[in-house]
């Protein structure tokens, strides 16, 4: 029986990143990994679903061209091309993982972990001997009654992504990140598209100025919606599928597309690992953790997806340094859930923080709104990016309780916010910190003085 200190099971952006820190800290690391090294993030999520949105807003710029002087003619598109280009993203990146691996001096075990004992893992038919473990195996997409992908012509987000010959019209149902993202990657590459979603805007966890943002655009490029819907179900029926649903008025509506994609949420990968076997608790298809990433059994761990919402590869990162110092016996710095950022990378793009002014208003929290419109930013003006506003939510004593941001730039422009609000930033600190100008991020000062009617520009 070999035996190692810390073996961690999964090596997407939680489990690689706890492998490595639990490494630098001395300790002897296995990563146990089933499948491509990277995880979902890196090979079914974040890297290529952005590379598919590169191609996306490139074909969307080329219609752009002319106005600005350059006269192009938009000849074909080829949506394979797109697709394989985001899968040799994502392989190259995967190799870069493997040589993180290598160099930390981490040994990697191809094969599927199971716990046979709360120190004691059995892959590839041998048992490994651990002092600590982390789980970080990620999660899946998840189906409802009525609502079941079946890899043909009804998809979910790790099949669209392999999806090489597009259709001719599509129906999402769901309008989170994953479904909205996919649904401007199809609209750009010539697919009719429809997006179907229970709540009553997309992206429904976002601030509402947010959502209604998005939905304009959408609207501009002749994406369908039905929102506030009930009773959706999508049904193959072999050359066609069907997603039927009662609209928000309450009337029974039925429409036909080539294929859809299923993109109503995820659950954890927590089915044959054993952690019955040694006392680890789930809920709800996660594992249940405490502040430290421990599970329910002390000595075994759990980061990323498997953990919990919010489902992110940033905070699978900063969760797997957590554990890998706690394991460690230091005291790792607190996360601040409140503080995470969020990003949908649609065109314009949504960036978020802390929270939104409806749950301040239900919180009864008192807070100054401060918003701008980027059409009045001579930056985004001069680059053609007019479309959507920076908005900033303080409290009385100019702490930032929540920021959304909606814009070209907006995923990029959201780390300022970010730093004011880890580092307890006031009003002054960001008024009196000279930006450059012209930029789309000399907005945010801007937007933090007109929560306080000092702004200057608008």
């Amino acid at each position: 029986m070999k035996k190692m200190q810390v073996v961690v099971i999964g090596s997407g952006p939680g489990g690689h990143i706890a492998a490595i820190r639990a490494s630098q800290l001395g300790h002897n690391v296995t990563i146990i990994e089933q499948d491509k090294l990277g995880g979902v993030c890196l090979n079914r999520g974040c890297i290529p679903t952005k590379a598919l949105l590169t191609s996306a807003h490139a074909a969307l710029s080329v219609k752009e061209m002319k106005g600005l002087g350059v006269n192009v003619t938009l000849e074909s598109l080829d949506g394979s091309v797109a697709v394989k280009r985001s899968a040799q993203i994502a392989q190259r990146l995967s190799k870069g993982v493997q040589f993180l691996i290598k160099r930390g001096g981490i040994e990697l075990v191809k094969g599927r972990a199971l716990f046979s004992g709360p120190q004691e893992v059995t892959v590839n038919d041998s048992q490994i001997n651990f002092d600590r473990a982390i789980i970080a195996t990620g999660a899946h997409p998840r189906t409802f009654p009525g609502l079941e992908f079946d890899g043909k012509r009804l998809l979910n987000a790790y099949q669209a992504l392999a999806l090489e010959q597009l259709p001719t019209s599509i129906g999402i149902v769901g309008a989170g990140a994953i479904g909205v993202e996919f649904a401007y990657f199809w609209n750009a590459f010539g697919v009719k598209v429809h997006i179907f979603e229970m709540l009553d805007h997309l992206l429904p966890v976002e601030d509402l100025d947010a959502s209604k943002e998005i939905e304009r655009a959408y609207r501009r490029l002749g994406i369908k919606t039905s929102l506030g819907v009930k009773e959706v179900r999508a049904t193959n029926h072999g050359e066609q599928v069907t997603i039927s649903c009662q609209n928000s008025s309450g009337v029974a509506e039925e429409f036909s597309f080539d294929q859809g994609l299923i993109a109503v949420g995820m659950s954890g990968n927590i089915e044959n690992l054993g952690l019955e076997s040694v006392g680890v608790t789930t809920e709800r298809g996660f594992i249940n953790i405490n502040d430290n990433c421990q599970t329910s059994c002390p000595n075994i761990y759990a980061i990323g997806d498997v953990a919990g919402p919010p489902l992110l590869a940033h905070l699978a990162s900063h969760q797997g340094v957590v554990a890998a110092e706690h394991l460690s016996g230091l005291t790792p710095h607190a996360i601040d859930y409140d503080g995470i950022p969020g990003c949908t990378y649609c065109s314009p793009q949504v960036a978020s923080v802390g929270a939104t002014e409806q749950q301040l208003k239900e919180q009864g929290v008192n807070y100054h709104l401060g918003k701008l419109p980027m059409m009045a930013n001579g930056k985004a003006l001069a680059m053609g990016q007019r479309d959507g506003f920076v908005k900033v939510l303080l409290g009385d004593h100019g702490e930032l309780l929540g920021a959304h941001l909606v814009g070209e730039q907006a995923s990029e422009m959201l780390g300022e916010l970010l730093l004011y609000r880890s580092m307890e930033g006031v009003t002054e600190n960001m008024i009196n910190t000279i930006h450059p100008h012209p930029t789309m991020g000399e907005w945010i000062p801007e937007a933090v003085m007109a929560a306080f009617n000092r702004s200057l520009s608008t």
